[in-house]
């Protein structure tokens, strides 16, 4: 166990690492295709302002500031008369309502970018933002400060849930496509337009569909490979287990024949069996039974590359059960010289296995 989790251990941390690295490198791919984007619709959407002013002599908004400035005339008076600080607050809230939907329903700009962006032959569909920075009311030179963004200034004029439900901050997915400063005699307005496409996340992920599939691709296949060469590592370690088991009972079947052979040959030696002529034929019969034996242990031994092998046949032939074990009692009984006493009694007749 602890020398396959010192194969398995380094073989992930380099997947573990090589996902780290990919996921580093397809976030920066992503990135770039998402500034490209940007910057794509950055320079259409000048050039869509640029030819706006030229033709129409407008920025979209000339209708909006003529109504916030007619309603400011009348609003700047109202507010400078007002002495109640409550009061004062609500009608600051109703003003700057006011201006808010003005701003957004009497702009001509987004209908015209999103013709000019339809002839160009890009993306037309997007969803627009206005964010107000800043605005108040002019009345006899004095200044009256409805409404300060807090991300500009620092200090909260109004109260959050206002900002909230009139003012979507302006996010990574959102494109400023300009800024404005009017002022007059009766108002003083800063505001920015910002455009969000609906489908850029559908686009972008399209641009980056490439190096990602690469990616995943590259991924799959190291993890394929890792588990390819792990699988043939864990059965060539269990081969080599098997040769080394094979070795060892080879070993262990090699000291038999030997025995018996180094036995018989000693019982040939006896004077008791040298004038017993049925005694020698039996031991000599041993003997060369034994040498066939070893022999064929031998040509195993020689032959070991087969072991190697993913698969092998055995070679099995049928026996008479009786017959091999009456054969082995004999070689027992000659291997010690007749020194010990072995009873048989067994009747497989006529059984046959395969061995």
């Amino acid at each position: 166990m602890k020398k396959r989790n010192t194969i398995l251990l380094p073989g992930i941390l380099s997947i573990i690492i090589l996902i780290a690295a990919q996921i580093i490198i397809v976030s920066g791919v992503w990135r770039q295709k998402d500034e490209m984007f940007n910057l794509r619709y950055r320079l259409y959407t000048q050039d869509a302002l640029e030819f706006m002013g030229r033709r129409w002599g407008t920025d979209g908004f000339d209708t909006a500031r003529i109504l916030i400035n007619s309603y400011s005339a009348k609003a700047a008076r109202d507010l400078a008369g007002t002495k109640n600080d409550s009061l004062l607050d609500i009608k600051k809230k109703d003003v700057f309502y006011f201006v808010s939907r003005v701003l957004n329903q009497e702009q001509d700009l987004s209908a015209f970018l999103s013709d000019y962006f339809d002839r160009q032959g890009i993306e037309k569909d997007f969803n627009y933002n206005i964010k107000i920075n800043y605005f108040e009311l002019i009345y006899n030179d004095r200044r009256i400060p409805v409404y300060v963004n807090s991300d500009q200034t620092g200090n909260v004029s109004q109260k959050q849930d206002l900002k909230k439900r009139l003012i979507r901050p302006a996010g990574t997915s959102q494109i400023l496509v300009r800024g404005d400063r009017s002022e007059n005699n009766n108002f003083r307005l800063d505001f920015e337009y910002y455009i969000d496409f609906r489908d850029k996340q559908r686009v972008v992920l399209k641009e980056t569909s490439l190096p990602l599939a690469l990616s995943i691709f590259s991924i799959l296949a190291v993890a394929a490979l890792f588990m390819i060469t792990y699988r043939n590592l864990m059965m060539e370690k269990r081969l080599s287990n098997l040769k080394t088991d094979f070795i060892n009972n080879m070993t262990h079947e090699l000291k038999t024949p030997l025995s018996t052979i180094t036995v018989a040959g000693k019982t040939l030696e006896m004077p008791q069996v040298i004038n017993d002529e049925q005694r020698i034929l039996d031991t000599a019969r041993i003997i060369g039974k034994q040498s066939v034996h070893l022999n064929q242990l031998i040509n195993m031994i020689l032959e070991i590359s087969m072991w190697e092998r993913t698969q092998f046949e055995l070679e099995k032939k049928k026996f008479r059960l009786e017959e091999v074990i009456s054969e082995i009692v004999v070689c027992f009984k000659n291997g010690c010289g007749h020194c010990a006493s072995i009873s048989e009694s067994y009747n497989f007749n006529p059984a046959e296995v395969e061995l």
